[in-house]
């Protein structure tokens, strides 16, 4: 039996580098009510070739629409669900914080330090940090950095890969994967 609890999924698109085709792609959703919770989009190593990275929140029986509705689009070359048991999942934040003595700013810095966090930007009165990591990870930081003041906070959307040596357009996969609902002229 499919599960029916709604749950943060992680879809990963190959898709075409042109224009228009984000826009394709985010009206599917808009069409269906789905919201986007994160969205990242960036060429790959072809740079004819983007991956969108997406984050829905979703059932199972929703996540096959989705995806099903996803492959019929002509500009998608391949579509995957991340497991999060099998895929490594990170996220760039950038946080401008109050630092406006010393004191505070050691303390802003102990805070990066402890988080891995790089800090990128100085002035007298204020510190600009940039941490890469999961959710939880950023969560945490920005509940300690809230109590200096949060002058802003950029969030990229979250990237993700599968874990191992498998790719989305992985020769090992069946083929049909790659060619279901392709318009195909």
């Amino acid at each position: 039996m499919k599960n029916s609890i709604v749950t943060r999924r992680t879809l990963s698109v190959l898709v075409e580098n042109a224009p228009g085709v984000l826009s394709q792609v985010s009206r599917l959703f808009s069409r269906k009510g789905y919201n986007i919770e994160s969205l990242a989009v960036g060429t790959t190593d072809d740079p004819e070739v983007s991956r969108i990275t997406i984050e829905v929140m979703c059932d199972d029986q929703m996540a096959e629409q989705i995806m099903n509705q996803l492959r019929k689009l002509f500009p998608v070359y391949s579509v995957q669900e991340l497991l999060p048991e099998r895929s490594i999942r990170r996220e760039l934040v950038m946080f401008k914080v109050k630092a406006e003595t010393p004191d505070i700013r050691n303390e802003v810095i102990q805070i990066a330090n402890i988080f891995r966090a790089s800090i990128i930007d100085v002035s007298l009165k204020s510190l600009t940090l940039a941490l890469i990591g999961d959710e939880s990870k950023a969560d945490a930081m920005q509940k300690l950095l809230e109590a200096f003041g949060i002058l802003e906070l950029v969030r990229t959307g979250m990237v993700a890969l599968e874990r191992g040596a498998y790719t989305i357009s992985d020769e090992n996969k069946e083929k049909t994967e790659f060619i279901l609902g392709k318009n195909v002229l």
